[in-house]
């Protein structure tokens, strides 16, 4: 284990023999983590946090620090990190609000630069949060989606697999797997190009465009659209999208619109 002489760790923390802690760390509390992962000066690591192997945490990111929630008392809530994880700069990743609740990265996540990462947020495996963007409190979000820079996710919203949230865009509502999300809670288009780099058949990649077209180009009721794709599907892309669609949410779904590009990037924030 090579710990530069500057850092301070808590008697509590358990590091595995092949951790490497950089000058000016400190590690507050029971942390442990994993083999071979890397944790960069001046990080800051707190409370009952977990972290995987071959993970890296650079200069002043801030992993398991308490919640922004005033309602949070100082109970003992979880932060889970998986393997090979690479949290950026000045990212900040804040444990569970409630007692016993636990905020998830799963395996092969990114957190870029001062990306923000707030209370029981659950990200699926392969997840990226690119640089300033914000999730708040108990956002879900699947695997292999991308939250792109400056981009800003409100609490309880879900976003699916292979999702794509772009940049600067304000998303309010859930976004179902495959779609790309831009402006203010819209749907402006499937994510063939991800699908296709992801392994998913053209007959995966067909039935959601046709999917795609029910649900944001037909003009009808939302939930009669969701009824019709979910008896319309039958690849593995399809029945992943029915599935999501069929689940509870919170926010309602983001809404379509065919004229962003003419309006400049900015879709109305409609929902179900």
């Amino acid at each position: 284990m090579a710990i530069h002489p500057t850092a301070v760790i808590d008697r509590q923390a358990e590091l595995d023999g092949t951790v490497e802690i950089g000058p000016y760390v400190v590690i507050e509390g029971p942390v442990k983590i994993g083999p071979n992962t890397l944790v960069k000066a001046h990080a800051f690591l707190s409370g009952w946090t977990e972290i995987g192997r071959d993970c890296e945490i650079h200069p002043f990111a801030v992993v398991g620090g308490p919640p922004q929630d005033f309602h949070y008392k100082g109970e003992r809530s979880y932060t889970k990190v998986g393997d090979r994880v690479v949290i950026r700069e000045g990212s900040t990743v804040h444990r569970g609000s409630q007692p016993e609740s636990t905020t998830m990265l799963g395996d092969e996540c990114l957190l870029m630069a001062y990306s923000h990462v707030g209370h029981n947020c659950r990200l699926a495996n392969g997840v990226k949060v690119y640089n300033l963007a914000a999730l708040s409190g108990h956002v879900e979000i699947d695997e292999a989606a991308i939250v792109s820079g400056y981009a800003g996710v409100h609490q309880f919203t879900r976003i699916g697999r292979l999702a794509f949230i772009a940049g600067a865009s304000r998303t309010a509502m859930d976004v179902p797997p495959f779609m790309t999300a831009f402006g203010v809670s819209t749907i402006v288009q499937y994510n063939a190009i991800g699908m296709k780099r992801s392994g998913y058949t053209a007959e995966d990649i067909d039935e959601i465009r046709e999917a795609f077209r029910i649900l944001y180009r037909s003009g009808q009721l939302f939930r009669k659209s969701i009824e019709q794709v979910t008896v319309m599907v039958k690849t593995r892309a399809g029945k992943q999208l029915a599935e999501f669609l069929q689940a509870e949410s919170k926010r309602g779904y983001c809404m379509g619109s065919t004229g962003h590009r003419q309006r400049g990037g900015e879709g109305p924030a409609e929902g179900q």
